[in-house]
């Protein structure tokens, strides 16, 4: 059984984006990078033996990334007390493994801690849990954010398209199938595409929130949440789905494969 993290030994402080993209790319799941406000360093004091002593190292072992919302209504989805500015996204989480099974919660919160001190107008951090990884905010769930279901995407649906196919499929993010091809239309895809190709329904991800303020201004502000507040997810199972458009002799046909 893994122990805890021996939570003396670690602490954050703010890193360049480079550094930041460098870890992320090459460690976190999606290995995408993504939009940064500021990102901070996770670091590990450790102990390395040279010729004559013992040296204390600092050891970078992940990083932690903050933007500010992409969606202009993200702040107002919330609550009608919070301008976009004072809300925070958690985009990025990433830390080796083998520090302790209690690493990741204890570092979201000190990064709070930072949040207030570089940013104290920030009152709130929200992020999201991806299904597609059967991600259910395990993590968020322990450093006591609050949960709010699942996004919007649910209940209108977006579609990723490949035009490569299997093995690696190469899908293409529904925001990319608009400026791409100009429609999301099944119809008017099979016309632009002119060839066999694949749709994946793009999943649903769980929203948790935090309010990062004094307890005066987070109470008023968990009042005022236009969505209820659920119970956490126990688990998330995501079934991926994908429909092939084959063209024979102009004439698409389409199953499930």
């Amino acid at each position: 059984m893994e122990s805890y993290c021996d939570v003396d030994r670690v602490y954050l402080k703010q890193i360049n984006s480079k550094t930041a993209k460098d870890i992320i790319v090459k460690h976190h799941y999606t290995h995408k990078w993504t939009l940064c406000r500021v990102a901070y360093g996770i670091f590990y004091k450790t102990q390395e033996s040279s010729l004559h002593f013992n040296d204390v190292v600092d050891k970078l072992i992940g990083c932690i990334v903050y933007s500010q919302p992409v969606g202009r209504r993200a702040a107002s989805s919330l609550s009608d007390l919070l301008s976009n500015v004072e809300v925070f996204e958690l985009v990025r989480l990433f830390i080796h493994d083998g520090y302790g099974k209690n690493i990741e919660s204890y570092c979201i919160a000190e990064s709070f801690r930072l949040l207030n001190k570089d940013f104290p107008h920030v009152k709130s951090v929200i992020s999201y849990s991806d299904s597609e990884v059967n991600h259910s905010g395990t993590i968020y769930q322990a450093t006591g954010f609050l949960y709010q279901g699942m996004n919007s995407l649910c209940l209108m649906p977006n579609y990723s398209i490949s035009v490569d196919g299997p093995p690696n499929y190469n899908w293409i993010h529904s925001r990319t199938v608009f400026s791409k091809w100009g429609s999301h239309n099944i119809e008017h895809l099979k016309k632009r595409i002119g060839k066999t190709f694949w749709r994946k329904k793009e999943s649903c991800k769980h929203r948790y929130i935090k309010f990062i303020a004094n307890k005066s201004i987070n109470k008023k502000l968990k009042k005022s949440l236009k969505h209820e507040v659920l119970p956490y997810p126990k688990s998330s199972t995501y079934i991926e789905e994908i429909e092939k458009f084959e063209v024979k002799n102009n004439i698409y046909d389409s199953f499930f494969v």
